[in-house]
């Protein structure tokens, strides 16, 4: 869940602006570069501000992106985002963006529909239960060969390994004590072995952040 704090100084421009998404946004494409196989299906959750998909979308025409969040104006801002895209770069395949919580039943998908499935920093601004209806909606949806990728701040064994990690767990549980780092060995990589995903990859990213994949049981 991007936070979208800057917003553009047009006022009737609907686009929101992440400094955090600028600057993580190409180690990411990096990371899906190189797991991605040609054509494939990609859905993104809780998409925020739209601009880490438009900005995959833009760099990877080979693939077909859809975004997709709960709240209008984040939905307003993913739609003028897309629409600037499609101007400057018509060859992208950015489909618009869907309405779409993770808790509802059933998500608006075909079953084994997405190859990817694309979270980017929700699981800790949200309900431990949000994270478990995302692993059973990415068991549901997901292509046999395909996986979920997690990408945020972790604990790893009940321990932050950074400071700067323990301190933003608290203010995170200040603002509402169901939010928090999650702890990657004690809480995440079980409650998606429940839910039949299995660690594929764990991946060093900047700031002290990690990317997860998470693979369907064969």
């Amino acid at each position: 869940m991007t936070t979208m704090d800057d917003i553009s100084a047009a006022s009737k421009d609907p686009r929101h602006y992440s400094p955090a998404a600028q600057r993580n946004r190409g180690p990411l494409l990096e990371v899906l570069k190189a797991h991605l196989v040609r054509d494939s299906r990609v859905l993104e959750i809780a998409s925020g501000s739209g601009e880490h998909i438009v900005h995959f979308a833009r760099h990877m025409p080979e693939h077909e992106f859809t975004p997709s969040d709960a709240h209008p104006a984040a939905l307003a801002s993913i739609k003028a985002w897309r629409d600037v895209l499609l101007h400057e770069a018509p060859d992208a395949r950015l489909h618009a963006p869907l309405a779409l919580d993770v808790g509802q039943h059933p998500w608006p998908l075909a079953a084994q529909s997405v190859d990817a499935l694309l979270c980017f920093n929700m699981i800790h601004i949200s309900p431990w239960q949000a994270t478990l209806d995302l692993f059973d909606g990415a068991a549901r949806h997901l292509t046999p060969q395909g996986w979920l990728l997690l990408y945020g701040p972790f604990s790893r064994n009940g321990v932050h390994y950074a400071e700067s990690n323990a301190a933003f767990h608290q203010s995170l549980k200040a603002r509402d004590c169901r939010w928090g780092v999650r702890d990657l060995e004690q809480e995440v990589l079980p409650a998606a072995r429940e839910a039949g995903l299995v660690p594929a990859d764990i991946i060093d990213m900047p700031a002290n952040n990690l990317c997860i994949r998470l693979s369907r049981v064969k």
